[in-house]
């Protein structure tokens, strides 16, 4: 069950007797690191709001943000990485499912999906061939797992990311999140209350897959792994379809007191979490709970992960109300018990007492870890590292290598997958901005959304990782016009229990935390994964970041390129950084041309940062800027070969000017990752007044070029010329991750 001795002895104690089986599996499913944040809860308190949320009344399923025209959003990221580990298609589906149910239970209509995926290497010779292939069969069931229940469920897939290294072989990554919007009058709450209240158990019945899976979820991957299939999920889109409808409907009849959904640990965490956070009791009865199997025990009752269900509480007498609603929708909906005043959970099956226990035991008295934390060698290696031993790649060859890892390439393959439009309220999708804009209904305003990690950096620099991982998200959002506003994390690391693994957790909550506040952008929901390691090791540490931004006005909106063949192009950058390693250390290019994971990533100057998006905002409401793109992997080369591609036009730049001073190194001015550093295009003519515009912000500006109609991306670097076709870019780009995937697909149908 992964319970410790002592933490089995502690359950005797608090009960002063031994538990139930029912009640060991109930406390098991609790206690893990899963639900109960045993490692990671002494970290988290970096973040002011669950300080106050641990101190004060406790957490709701996601938190909530106020956007004015008494609208609110509300989003939260998840993990289901296990799972899709072993069976991928189930595992990613049932993983945009569960994220979405956690929207719906603050009485918000879910209106955006995004993902945020890893990977090991998918093209042959990047690996042992049997590992090549497994990884390839993950990552197309993963993809497809989310289509297959993000389409039919209705809710668009707007926008995410894809990542490849060796050590995700085995243990992939597979972050859901999920947006939705509700009227701020209308937030519902987890809280049981009312002595007497009926308990309604409310969509799909349940049966025996998914037991425990949230203790599936705290343990790393080894060779029985296989075996815990059982343990994941089968998901419905279709029902979870008619639950959001009903769902939505049953709320506005004003009868729900509380409502839960009943995601990990199945019926144990919505029973025990709504009696904790209402300090009440409940009876409930297990023989009323639909089940698909009638020999079901109290135990797989109370542990089943089964998907599409919820737990409400409604006023006595008025459970009707609910009832015919789920009827209505062709769901199933049945009484299963009642609240009651003396704050114990008594759970009974064919008139068996399985468990009686107060339900604050398993919530607040989750036993606290800290493990020792090791500063790691490589971290102190990399300090030392020496870009001049570094030999200098033909620019030529190293952009178009860049463009075609898979990490980098177009995830176009993927994407086109996702159904994007449905709900008609996406304004701006993949790949056509820095962010996707969604333009919801009943207000004029616009919501911008990313999610953004990079565990390279986080791994060779995890405090500065953490923190550019909250400063490029928001400068995500602040490309397409819109104010950040807030976040929430999907933090990746292996097991807690080793000491390095916790001084890259420890290091980059932190970087998180301190970057957030900043920013101004409060970290309000989140989830955190352990134990993600195989005995291929652990995975880098994968801190994700989902960022969200208001635009006053969605219309406002910039795309990441102009389709003006006459904008010039400028550079707006944010001062002051301490450059390391010429810009290179941790960069795309040292990883993929050089062949080195070496050095630091360069830290970010958060003050500049916040700065570069109060102009970045300011330009598009005023209209002064066309579009902006933001710098990252690979540097300047491959923003501006993103932009040509995007736009299917020539540019030509010179990078001569002030912003380029910081390396003399021709590989460093290209493909250098600063951050702060964004490219917007403007109307000829409009040059001067953007740059003096940029510099009221504090901020550096310099024109590199313009955009042109030549068919060629034409780059001038101190002496040197550099000059790709804008085809052959796009045939890279466009084709890499295809290739892949198509000729495996070959392989497979003609075997």
């Amino acid at each position: 069950m992964g319970l410790t001795q002592s933490e089995f002895e502690l359950i005797c104690k608090l009960l002063d007797r031994e538990p139930s089986y029912t009640e060991l599996g109930m406390f098991a499913v609790m206690w893990s690191e899963h639900c109960g944040y045993k490692f990671s809860r002494p970290v988290l308190a970096y973040f002011k709001r669950y300080k106050e949320a641990l101190e004060g009344e406790g957490f709701e399923n996601a938190g909530v943000v106020e956007i004015g025209d008494g609208l609110g959003v509300t989003m939260k990221v998840e993990s289901h990485n296990h799972p899709s580990a072993v069976e991928p298609y189930q595992g990613a589906a049932t993983g945009v499912g569960g994220i979405i149910r956690d929207i719906l239970t603050m009485g918000a209509r879910p209106i955006a999906s995004l993902n945020s995926l890893r990977f090991g290497p998918i093209r042959d010779g990047e690996g042992e061939q049997a590992v090549i292939e497994r990884n390839r069969y993950l990552f197309e069931h993963v993809v497809s797992g989310i289509a297959g229940y993000g389409n039919c469920v209705g809710v668009p897939t707007v926008a995410g990311e894809v990542g490849f290294h060796p050590r995700y072989s085995g243990n992939p990554l597979v972050n859901a999140m999920c947006v939705g919007i509700l009227r701020t009058d209308e937030i519902t709450t987890a809280a049981a209350s009312g002595e007497g209240n009926p308990v309604i158990y409310l969509g799909s019945a349940t049966g025996k897959d998914g037991i425990h899976g949230a203790t599936f979820a705290s343990t790393e991957l080894d060779e029985e792994s296989e075996s815990k299939r059982p343990n994941v999920q089968i998901g419905d889109p279709f029902a979870e379809k008619q639950l959001i409808e009903a769902t939505l409907e049953a709320l506005r009849t004003g009868a729900i007191v509380g409502i839960q959904d009943m995601g990990a640990a199945g019926l144990t965490c919505s029973t025990v979490e709504m009696s904790s956070k209402g300090s009440v009791g409940m009876n409930i009865d297990l023989d009323l709970v639909p089940m698909r199997e009638d020999d079901m025990t109290g135990y797989e009752l109370m542990l089943s992960e089964s998907q599409e269900r919820m737990l409400a509480v409604a006023e006595k007498g008025r459970e009707h109300e609910v009832i015919d609603v789920f009827q209505k929708w062709g769901l199933k909906a049945a009484v299963i018990g009642y609240v009651t005043n003396d704050g114990i959970l008594t759970v009974t099956r064919q008139g068996e007492v399985v468990a009686k226990v107060d339900p604050k035991l398993l919530t607040d008295h989750c036993p606290v870890y800290q493990s020792p934390m090791e500063e790691p060698l490589y971290y102190r290696n990399a300090a030392s590292f020496d870009i001049g031993l570094v030999s200098q790649a033909d620019p030529q060859g190293a952009l178009l290598t860049l463009l075609g890892t898979p990490e980098i390439a177009s995830k176009r393959w993927v994407y086109q997958q996702y159904d994007q439009h449905v709900q008609t309220q996406t304004a701006l999708e993949c790949g056509r901005g820095d962010a996707a804009v969604i333009a919801p209904r009943g207000t004029k305003k616009g919501i911008a959304l990313k999610i953004d990690g990079n565990s390279r950096q986080t791994y060779l620099h995890p405090y500065f990782g953490g923190q550019l991982a909250v400063a490029e998200a928001a400068r995500n959002v602040a490309c397409t016009g819109a104010a950040p506003q807030a976040v929430t994390d999907g933090l990746n690391f292996g097991s807690p229990q080793s000491a390095h693994v916790y001084w890259q957790f420890n290091h980059a909550v932190k970087g998180i935390a301190d970057a957030a506040e900043a920013m101004g952008t409060p970290v309000i929901s989140g989830n955190v994964s352990f134990y993600n390691e195989s005995d291929l090791g652990e995975v880098p540490p994968t801190p994700l970041i989902g960022m969200l931004g208001i635009l006053e006005d969605a219309a406002s909106r910039l795309p990441l390129v102009s389709s003006d063949p006459e904008a010039s192009l400028l550079l707006v950058s944010v001062t002051d950084l301490g450059i390391t390693h010429d810009g290179l250390g941790a960069s795309a290019y040292l990883a993929y041309v050089a062949g080195q994971e070496d050095g630091h990533p360069v830290g970010p100057n958060l003050s500049g940062e916040v700065s570069l998006d109060k102009f970045l905002v300011e330009a598009a409401a005023t209209k002064s800027i066309l579009s902006a793109h933001d710098l990252s992997e690979g540097g300047i080369a491959v923003t501006l070969a993103e932009m040509a591609m995007e736009a299917n036009l020539g540019i030509e730049v010179e990078l001569n000017g002030s912003g380029f001073v910081y390396s003399e190194r021709v590989d460093a001015k290209l493909f250098g990752e600063l951050p702060g550093r964004v490219v917007v295009s403007v109307k000829a003519g409009q040059e001067d007044a953007v740059v003096l515009m940029a510099k009221s912000f504090g901020l550096a500006a310099q024109r590199l070029g313009k955009m042109s109609a030549s068919g060629s991306l034409s780059i001038r670097v101190g002496d040197q010329s550099c000059s790709w076709s804008v085809s052959q870019l796009q045939e890279v780009f466009n084709t890499s991750i295809e290739k892949v995937v198509t000729h495996q697909n070959r392989i497979e149908t003609a075997g």
